[in-house]
């Protein structure tokens, strides 16, 4: 929630407290506040971490009820466990499955030039970060989402 639409809510709730009624207008926005969609940019660098940062996706799609926009980052070592071939059937249904809920998740192209990979050589769903697996993060950020780093 915004540092406004917090203190919207707070005001409303005051404003019951002195026993002011709240306008339709301010109940309106209220709840528009309560159903805002979050946004959410998850950075995996870690290959050690994919299967925990893939559940913790999985438990934040389940948490909101699937009113969350997840962006996963995918740069580094972490890379490697998203390759088509040979890749582990958990790891894979896991990921398509969080592609179907709407997951968004962006490979590092500075990662793949280095690996010598291209997007037909990930899983299905990947997106190019152009610019880079550290820079998307932060442009991600600028649109609005919050950044975690499982």
């Amino acid at each position: 929630m915004r540092r406004r639409d917090i203190f919207r809510v707070g005001l409303a709730g005051a404003a019951g407290l002195f026993g002011l009624r709240p306008t339709k207008a301010a109940a309106i926005e209220v709840k528009a506040v309560e159903e805002e969609r979050q946004k959410v940019a998850y950075h995996l660098s870690d290959l050690d971490k994919v299967n925990f940062v893939l559940g913790n996706i999985k438990n934040h799609f389940e948490g909101t009820d699937g009113k969350v926009d997840i962006a996963l980052v995918v740069h580094g070592p972490a890379l490697a466990a998203f390759k088509s071939k040979g890749i582990s059937a958990a790891i894979s249904g896991r990921f398509a499955g969080l592609v179907q809920d709407g997951l968004s998740p962006h490979a590092c192209a500075n990662t793949m030039h280095g690996m010598d990979i291209g997007l037909a050589d990930l899983l299905d769903g990947f997106h190019a970060a152009d610019r880079g697996g550290v820079v998307k993060p932060a442009e991600l950020q600028r649109q609005g989402y919050a950044y975690l780093r499982p």
